[in-house]
């Protein structure tokens, strides 16, 4: 059953203009609405991708179908999307809502992290993780993240957010590009040394089960992609055939400018370590 909205607290930041609300069951959920601006699919994207990343054990926030009421939007004047010359109203019924991580102790969510601390977040390895996540879904915007501790801890825990944007957004089509889908420090990428970083998760794609996939979509309900159910059908299909291609979608962005995995080859002896740092992309041999 869905979640019901009782209460606006602020508009968050991005694209898709969510909301932050307070819902009856006392959490609180970063709400995108249906009238978007970016695409009604979004929120599809938004629970497969969530769901897909779960599936594998990559740490993303808890989702959830989220009902506004008309009374609530009619009686708050915040619950309106800016397109620009005009403004409309929020829509009424069944949002994507996602639990706003690290609940509302402020200090404890944060979007930027210096390099130090950067460098000491609990779970940076699954950044290798979430990037064959965002290669097989064809995410085609930058990898998000927000970084949350809890009270009296000193670091952080990195949570993946924001995947509205797979599928190519509102288009379900893939556009393969060696740096889609990627985050934009390569710091999160540095102490990838070889296949084995990208593991358990690459594995867990391309075994996963279809019905996982499958069961993933109809939960989305038809009304965030227009209903039309042979569309989702053909873009579950298309997604199952791409399990198989994500090894070259990240071999892509392995040899790509970027030179984001300066250490692979560190267990075979032959380091190329590559200076990135403040525009110096110089490179030298090294053995281990």
């Amino acid at each position: 059953m869905a979640v019901l909205a009782v209460q606006q607290i602020r508009r968050m930041r991005g694209g898709a203009q969510g909301q932050l609300m307070l819902g009856a069951d006392g959490h609180v959920y970063v709400v995108k609405f249906q009238n978007n601006p970016q695409h009604m699919r979004v929120l599809a994207n938004e629970w497969l991708g969530i769901r897909l990343a779960a599936a594998v054990g990559l740490s993303v926030p808890e989702i959830d179908l989220v009902e506004v009421s008309s009374w609530l939007i009619d009686n708050t004047p915040e619950l309106e999307i800016d397109l620009g010359k005009r403004k409309e109203r929020c829509s009424a019924g069944l949002q994507f809502g996602t639990r706003f991580a690290g609940g509302m102790m402020p200090g404890q969510v944060v979007d930027y992290l210096a390099e130090e601390q950067l460098g000491e977040v609990k779970n940076l390895n699954e950044f290798a993780g979430i990037l064959a996540i965002d290669k097989w879904t064809g995410n085609a915007n930058g990898r998000q993240a927000v970084f949350v501790r809890r009270q009296r801890e000193r670091r952080y825990r990195a949570v993946f957010i924001d995947f509205g944007y797979c599928f190519h957004a509102g288009e379900w089509r893939f556009e393969d590009a060696p740096l889609r889908g990627i985050y934009h420090r390569n710091d999160v990428y540095r102490e990838v040394r070889g296949w084995e970083d990208f593991e358990p998760w690459l594995g867990r794609i391309q075994k996963m089960p279809e019905e996982t996939v499958w069961q993933a979509a109809n939960e989305v309900p038809p009304e965030w992609y227009g209903g039309d159910q042979g569309e989702m059908e053909a873009l579950v299909e298309k997604l199952l055939r791409r399990r198989e291609r994500v090894r070259e979608q990240i071999e892509m962005f392995r040899n790509s400018d970027r030179r984001p995995f300066p250490k692979w080859g560190w267990a075979e002896g032959k380091i190329e370590e590559v200076d990135w740092k403040e525009g110096r992309w110089g490179t030298r041999m090294g053995v281990n």
